[in-house]
């Protein structure tokens, strides 16, 4: 492996939801994220596959969701990731805590950790996410929203945290991709990539208990990498190591590859390109629903089993 294989940061992270039409709201409206996809699983196509990021959701800036209706709550503990942070501009956390508190979001206090100031909300499925003043995050996110002024817009994603019963196991692989240790701060270890935002992985080790992936819960993060090439270096690599690696996978708009951390976390290795403005103009991204060219066949019967999704604007 080269130093140009080594993963740039995450590329997206997909979680669960319940209904998609108050999934879409949340991030839309009360986060300011633009629809940039609207698609359904290709795994499962009866359910929607809805990204949330920038104006041309850029990796790195990407919350995906398969919402399904009447899905049962998660439940958080090891072997899950049990936060997704977003960097917003760092003058910007009293906004959004005023803003959060006349919307009847559910927020905390914010705290200081690691240097870094952050508000921790949850979503209508009880998602974790957190709000990180990142003074040194220059994308400039989504100025389209009509609700979030664009001084004030999120920027895109900033960390992870991954919550484990033994953390070490986890951190090796984490170091094994290329990721820097960055310091420790009681159970929980810093990791980060090199490049220039979303690039942070936190562990959390000794958490007892074992999470249930369901509602409002994370499904994998996805590290992000130049191309194919070295994302199928990375799976002979991985192989060689003895792990379990899917064949690569075509998403349409990035190529993926997937496997299990030790603590079982799902992690994918995705491709920046080639983008979510392969199939639709960017002015237009995610106002309609897409489909990959293998599920066109049987739109007229996705369609009709899919619950409507609208988002004004």
């Amino acid at each position: 492996m080269t130093t140009d294989d080594i993963p740039h940061g995450l590329h997206h992270v997909t979680a669960i939801a319940g209904d998609p039409q108050r999934n879409a709201d949340f991030y839309t409206s009360v986060l300011g994220l633009r629809l940039v996809k609207r698609t359904v699983n290709f795994d499962a196509p009866q359910v929607h596959h809805l990204y949330y990021g920038d104006g041309a959701g850029r990796p790195s800036t990407l919350l995906t969701f398969f919402p399904w209706p009447g899905v049962r709550p998660g439940r958080q503990g090891a072997g899950l990731t049990t936060s997704t942070a977003f960097g917003i501009p760092p003058e910007s956390l009293g906004w959004w805590r005023t803003r959060l508190a006349g919307l009847g979001v559910d927020a905390d206090a914010p705290v200081t950790r690691d240097g870094e100031e952050s508000l921790t909300l949850r979503d209508p499925d009880g998602l974790v996410v957190e709000l990180v003043a990142a003074p040194g995050d220059h994308r400039s996110g989504w100025d389209g929203s009509g609700s979030v002024p664009a001084e004030h817009a999120v920027r895109g994603l900033h960390a992870v945290t991954l919550s484990e019963e033994q953390a070490e196991p986890t951190q090796r692989m984490l170091t094994e991709l290329g990721l820097s240790h960055a310091g420790d701060d009681g159970a929980r270890s810093r990791f980060t990539a090199p490049g220039p935002a979303a690039t942070t992985v936190d562990v959390v080790g000794g958490v007892s208990g074992q999470g249930l992936q369901a509602g409002g819960t994370v499904h994998h993060i996805a590290f992000r990498v130049a191309d194919r090439a070295a994302q199928e270096r990375w799976r002979a690599e991985l192989v060689e190591r003895g792990l379990d690696v899917t064949a690569v996978l075509d998403r349409q708009y990035f190529t993926s590859i997937y496997f299990r951390e030790p603590g079982g976390v799902l992690f994918e290795i995705a491709t920046d390109g080639p983008g979510f403005d392969v199939d639709e103009p960017l002015l237009e991204l995610g106002r309609t629903l897409r489909l990959p060219p293998w599920l066109e066949p049987d739109r007229a019967t996705i369609e009709v089993n899919l619950p409507p999704v609208t988002v004004g604007g």
